[in-house]
């Protein structure tokens, strides 16, 4: 469906949160404002507006009468503008200036004399597919935004310079959303920004490790870190420059990262405060089974205590350390990895486990008796009683109508076992090699 062209903020408000398309809800969490009409304002009665606006994919263009945004969006905490045609920076500050600011002046817009007189309250912000690129913006601008906490720029590819303006003017954000961006280098700002918590920078073209190094540089408080669908090659960094500078790291993501060798891995260690990783869809793990893949990553990893989004229990974790050792017992000595010695050390050198083939034998050999004959022969398991009076027919020359059957097991202390039901499977008596069918007519 094509969106609606040149419609002002103030206008999309209007109509998605008027009473009748958003009416008046009780209960927690519901945060509904009534505010006072301003005089003159084109609504009758009231708007319903919650503190969490939104408002995506709406063709939003520009932001509207200033006064009726400052007095109906004073509460507002979370706004979501994604996928609108935002292109002006000017345009998009007008609008969180009104949400933001407690009082402003500006010369350009003598209209606009007081705009707010509230505290900010603003603290998520989502701009996502809007074209953020096709303006810049000027650090006044910016300030507009000083209140956010989590900001959304996916899809917006927003420069790197816009980046560091907003984060200059943001000295409270701890959650940056950057994906989709198609950022193939990170340009670092001459200041760093302690206050960021979280960073998704998926899914853009970042491949070599000195541009993901960067963001530690400028991110020195990162806790969680999502690399997804960037194609990193390696974790080139000497492992006491990772330490410091992933201090805080605890979660990291690279999945679908180009990452080949097992050094690699062993680098995460390097992190001091590493706990959860994401590692699916990565070269060096292919050629190895589901369950090679995680118990090899684990035993490598020591202080990881999720992987993949599944928690590594104590159970576990000595599984896959006892498995590690197994698995590298017969490999060349200058081969073996370091790791290996390690967990020798703690669990002694284990010798390979026994392959017990647990699958249900699917045939069988038995001697069919009937008269005075006996006759070897090998049956399919996986048939029925009434597919084996089919195959006994040309033997013992009867009808499968005037056969009956007879199990009888070599080990068991029963006697024999009429097999009256034809559709029962032959793996469910449990025959086995050696066992004996008996073969009688009905009409004797």
């Amino acid at each position: 469906m094509d969106q609606p062209s040149g419609r002002s903020f103030m206008q999309v408000l209007c109509e998605k949160y008027s009473p009748e398309n958003f009416p008046y809800r009780r209960g927690p969490g519901m945060g509904v404002h009534v505010p006072a009409t301003p005089q003159g304002s084109p609504m009758k009665d009231r708007l319903n507006l919650p503190s969490v606006l939104v408002l995506n994919s709406c063709g939003i263009t520009c932001a509207g009468d200033e006064k009726e945004i400052a007095a109906f969006c004073a509460h507002v905490s979370e706004l979501d503008l994604s996928d609108n045609r935002l292109e002006d920076w000017h345009e998009r500050a007008t609008l969180f200036i009104l949400l933001l600011y407690s009082s402003l002046r500006s010369p350009a817009e003598p209209l606009v004399s007081k705009i707010v007189s509230n505290v900010p309250q603003l603290e998520f912000l989502n701009l996502s597919s809007n074209p953020l690129n096709l303006s810049v913006l000027e650090r006044t601008c910016a300030g507009s935004f000083s209140g956010v906490r989590k900001l959304v720029l996916n899809n917006s590819k927003a420069s790197w310079e816009t980046v560091h303006t907003i984060l200059q003017e943001l000295p409270d954000l701890e959650e940056l959303f950057l994906c989709l961006n198609d950022y193939e280098t990170v340009s670092c700002p001459s200041i760093c920004c302690p206050s960021l918590k979280l960073l998704h920078i998926t899914d853009n073209n970042l491949q070599d490790w000195t541009e993901i190094r960067k963001l530690g540089v400028m991110f020195p408080s990162l806790d969680t870190l999502v690399l997804a669908n960037n194609h990193v090659n390696a974790i080139e960094e000497p492992d006491d420059s990772l330490a410091r500078l992933f201090p805080n790291l605890r979660s990291i993501s690279l999945h679908k990262a180009g990452l080949r060798s097992w050094e690699d891995i062993d680098k995460l260690n390097s992190f001091p405060k590493l706990e959860e990783v994401r590692l699916l869809g990565i070269p060096l793990l292919q050629p190895y089974t589901t369950e090679e893949r995680r118990k090899l990553v684990i035993a490598r990893l020591p202080s990881v205590s999720k992987l993949n989004g599944s928690v590594v229990t104590d159970g576990e974790r000595e599984d896959s350390e006892r498995f590690f050792i197994r698995y590298f017992v017969d490999v060349p000595q200058e081969e073996v990895p370091f790791r290996y010695h390690e967990l020798v050390t703690k669990y002694g050198k284990l010798e390979p486990l026994a392959e017990v083939d647990l699958r249900p034998q699917s045939s069988a050999k038995v001697e069919v008796h009937f008269n005075d004959q006996v006759e070897e022969m090998t049956i399919r398991l996986d048939q029925t009683v009434a597919e084996l009076k089919k195959q006994l027919k040309t033997l013992v020359q009867l009808p499968t109508s005037n056969m009956l059957l007879y199990y009888f097991d070599h080990e068991a202390p029963f006697g024999p076992e009429e097999m009256k039901y034809s559709s029962r499977a032959l793996h469910s008596f449990g025959i086995r090699d050696g066992d004996k069918i008996f073969v009688e007519s009905k009409t004797k």
